[in-house]
């Protein structure tokens, strides 16, 4: 890869000035008021595409924000691998908090980026991840060490669910058709310690509606009388946990897949300060379901979470109002076996049935995706072992996240092949959060690791 790699270096401050040109454009999915923004977003990528060397690019219209797709095809009868990726970010609200424009990239060092981090709204979550792909690409293409067949498939409505990548890959089987799914939308431990993750937890979300009475009421004449709908909402949520922070709702637990004890010893071994992680949190101490570690809580267990709560009056000064509904947000974090309808419906019926009198309760089901596990015994999972072994200077860890993307699994389904998780980033990044940044190190690095990942996969599938 002597070609590839002496490319890279020396396009290296080309690739980040394109990337910075990215970062600048505001393509956030969940806001309206940005939809010329994603087309524009979508037609950077295009051209992106194009002028790293890909045969055929489009920009592919879906019922929501549109697809880029983009191929190399060399030799039908080598290997095909599959880049997929997004370029809509999360809103950047609140936009106090940021030190810097969220859509104005600043590069400057912190404690876990001593070379240099990238600020900007999306620079990790997935701008700067998926990018790293491109000009991966880029690089073997025009040096003639491309040694597979190579598609892209960039989508814009990642951070609000993909609701229109599921149709769009049933409808296109065909074009999408290849050997392994390679994504960079998940993280390394730090920079010496490189991961592939090899699971994701599913995720169930759900809104609930509490109604009392049929207006808002003068807390003196009517407290005391007449159900709180907030009152009831935080007493039903309480409930929701036992004394040892196991979920109550029945059921829930009934298809969790129990990982052996050996499992859970080998991924304790990963490097996990638990100081560290208080320290860096300006918390005192963790919470979680009893008899397991911070690293199991948040990989191998379910979990429930309140995303949002509110009703009533939360405006400036005091206003006495006993409200007449109350709403919360919860995300349920699902484990191999778990089903995300299957979770909801047990939620939604578990509240039903603690639900007090006085009070109206609705549950609305919003979103959701499954659980995912990658066999470590694949090509896929060899070659981005080799990969990272090969820039890194040391084995990666074979890790679970915590965090769910729904069409890892839903690709499995409609396409039926493995995707490879080999991402870069790291936890410090802030990524949905005010300050959101990417290391320089990261950057680059993925642009090193990602050709290897290719020329160890088109090995494998030949033997």
């Amino acid at each position: 890869m002597d070609k590839t790699q002496g490319y890279n270096e020396k396009n290296k401050s080309r690739y980040l000035d394109e990337l910075l040109e990215l970062l600048r454009i505001p393509s956030v999915s969940a806001d309206p008021a940005h939809k010329d923004d994603m087309l524009t977003a979508a037609s950077y990528i295009k051209n992106q595409l194009k002028s790293a060397g890909a045969d055929r690019v489009e920009v592919m219209p879906t019922d929501g924000h549109p697809i880029v797709y983009g191929e190399r095809i060399i030799d039908p009868d080598l290997p095909t691998v599959l880049v997929y990726g997004h370029y809509d970010v999360q809103p950047p609200d609140p936009l106090e908090l940021w030190h810097s424009d969220p859509f104005d990239p600043v590069i400057k060092p912190t404690d876990k980026h001593p070379q240099g981090a990238i600020f900007a709204r999306g620079s990790s979550d997935d701008k700067g991840q998926m990018f790293m792909h491109i000009k991966a690409f880029e690089a073997m293409n025009k040096t003639g060490e491309l040694p597979c067949n190579v598609k892209f498939m960039i989508e814009g409505e990642e951070e609000v669910g993909s609701a229109h990548l599921g149709p769009f890959a049933e409808a296109h089987k065909d074009m999408l058709r290849c050997d392994v799914i390679v994504v960079s939308d998940t993280g390394i431990i730090d920079n010496q310690t490189p991961v592939i993750t090899v699971g994701l937890r599913g995720l169930s979300y759900v809104e609930v509606e509490v109604t009392g009475p049929n207006r808002d009421l003068h807390s003196g004449l009517y407290g005391g009388a007449v159900a709180n709908p907030i009152n009831i909402l935080a007493e039903m949520m309480a409930g929701l946990f036992d004394e040892d922070r196991k979920i109550t709702i029945p059921g829930f637990y009934d298809k969790v897949l129990t990982v052996s004890d050996a499992e859970r010893a080998e991924m304790n071994k990963a490097p996990f300060s638990l100081e560290a992680y208080l320290e860096d949190l300006d918390i005192n101490d963790v919470c979680g379901e009893a008899g397991y570690t911070t690293l199991e809580r948040t990989t191998i267990r379910p979990s429930l979470d309140a995303n949002g709560i509110w009703g009533g009056y939360t405006g400036e000064g005091a206003k006495t109002v006993l409200p007449s509904k109350a709403y919360a947000k919860i995300s349920m974090r699902l484990v191999p076996e778990q089903n995300s309808e299957e979770i909801a419906r047990l939620f939604k019926e578990h509240f039903e049935v603690i639900t007090p009198a006085g009070v109206k309760v609705k549950v609305s089901y919003l979103h959701g995706g499954e659980p995912y596990v990658m066999p470590i015994d694949s090509e896929g999972y060899k070659a981005g072992y080799r990969a990272m072994e090969q820039t890194f200077g040391k084995p990666p860890i074979p890790m679970r996240s915590g965090g769910s993307i729904p069409i890892i699994p839903l690709f499995e389904n409609v396409l039926g092949v493995k995707s490879i998780l080999m991402g870069f980033g790291l936890d410090s990044d802030l990524i949905h959060s005010p300050n959101e940044h990417f290391g320089l190190f990261n950057f680059y690095k993925g642009i090193e690791t990602i050709p290897w990942f290719f020329r160890y996969y088109s090995e494998l599938m030949r033997k």
